[in-house]
């Protein structure tokens, strides 16, 4: 028996402020049509199962083009896959925070599907000696013993959540999931498979237990996951074949709708607005990726740069790249500030208020729509603002 697994899907995200030629917000498209590639794949692959382990949209209440593109590709591949089954599980961005609220992934079922979106539900299937525990990312969710059932063959877990212990430090700080579950209390050696979602990045959680990831970067903190993309040494994003009887194994890539690019930093303590102007100039010509930063999204990080050698860089030439991307993220900042004489421990480094906002904003969930860089710029010209009206200083924060 054969499953495929995948998760995170997140259509309706939206982010920056690029349109399509038909008025669609241009990642929301980007993911849509991610998306439409991994149903192509899926039904290529003509699997047994199909476990979607939850976060179908990216907010409770996606639009009426999300809607309608979830309908028409899960359609597709019901009508692809008439013999296989297909279970998916409400994630935290599909659960409304309100009982009383009703969410979307309901309309689904219509489908033929298995939508498991309010309570946790075993589904048995006696044909096929199979039974799938699936449990939704929903606040106040009854988690039920994650016992399988011993009367059957096949015995799945599909579950939309954080598990204790196997997630890097750090993961995923502003999206946190309902359930939070202890490693030790999945028993993962009792499962046939276990089949994770909300972690944006393929991970391995047991030998026969996996986050697959998102399909698409599509998390609030993107440049972290292709860090840690490139750490576990992934070229993308993707999710699982498993077969349960030969336990073989397979992750398959999806290619990327719209390249990520993450420059090599640069150190400019000591440089002028010019040679910084030059570096960024060769950072960028050196893109090695086709048709170099256009449409892309790009960042380029340059450390140790002071508030008025920034302020002297060619903004004319940074607007010129902005324009050429789809977004172009220049992260420009401030040398580390060190107490010379301070009581506490030597060395601890200081952030102004500035740096604070700055940072705070550059993790923070948006809303859909809006730029993020000009929010931190349009900020720090407040800040500007009212020190020159001769507001004292916010003192500096030791962290």
């Amino acid at each position: 028996m054969r499953i495929v697994h995948l998760s995170d899907l997140h259509l309706g995200y939206r982010q920056y402020q690029r349109l399509t030629p038909g008025g669609i917000n241009q990642r929301e498209a980007d993911v849509a049509s991610t998306f439409r590639t991994a149903i192509d794949r899926v039904i290529e692959l003509s699997p047994d199962v199909v476990l979607v382990a939850g976060d179908v949209f990216h907010t409770v209440r996606p639009t009426n083009q999300a809607i309608l593109h979830a309908f028409v590709q899960f359609s597709r591949l019901v009508q692809s896959l008439p013999n296989s089954v297909i279970v998916l599980v409400a994630g935290n961005h599909d659960s409304p925070r309100s009982t009383e609220t009703g969410g979307i992934l309901p309309l689904l079922a219509q489908l033929g599907m298995q939508v498991v979106d309010r309570e946790a539900r075993r589904l048995s299937f006696p044909d096929r000696d199979l039974s799938i525990l699936a449990i939704p990312d929903v606040h106040g969710v009854e988690v039920p013993a994650l016992t399988p059932d011993s009367g059957v063959r096949f015995n799945l877990l599909v579950l939309h959540g954080e598990i204790q212990g196997a997630l890097p430090d750090g993961a995923m700080p502003g999206d946190r999931a309902a359930i939070e579950i202890p490693a030790a209390d999945l028993h993962a050696s009792r499962w046939d498979y276990i089949a994770l979602g909300h972690y944006h990045v393929y991970r391995e959680v047991a030998p026969n237990a996996y986050y697959s990831g998102s399909i698409d970067y599509t998390s609030v903190n993107t440049w972290g996951e292709l860090y840690e993309q490139r750490i576990a040494g992934l070229e993308g994003k993707g999710f699982i074949e498993r077969d349960l009887v030969s336990g073989r194994h397979t992750y398959h890539t999806l290619p990327s709708a719209r390249p990520l690019i993450d420059l090599p930093a640069i150190n400019a303590r000591g440089m002028t607005a010019v040679e910084i102007d030059e570096r960024i100039l060769a950072a960028v010509d050196a893109c090695d990726h086709r048709r170099g930063i256009e449409d892309k999204i790009v960042r380029l990080v340059i450390r140790d740069v002071p508030r008025h050698i920034a302020r002297e860089l060619d903004h004319r030439a940074i607007r010129d790249y902005k324009r050429r991307a789809l977004n172009f993220q220049l992260d420009i900042r401030r040398p580390d500030v060190y107490r010379l004489q301070a009581a506490g421990g030597p060395g601890r480094r200081q952030m102004d208020l500035k740096d604070i906002v700055s940072e705070k904003l550059r993790m923070r969930p948006l809303d859909a729509g809006v730029d993020r860089d000009a929010l931190v710029a349009r900020a720090i010209a407040y800040i500007d603002e009212a020190q020159s009206m001769g507001v004292p200083a916010a003192p500096l924060v030791e962290i």
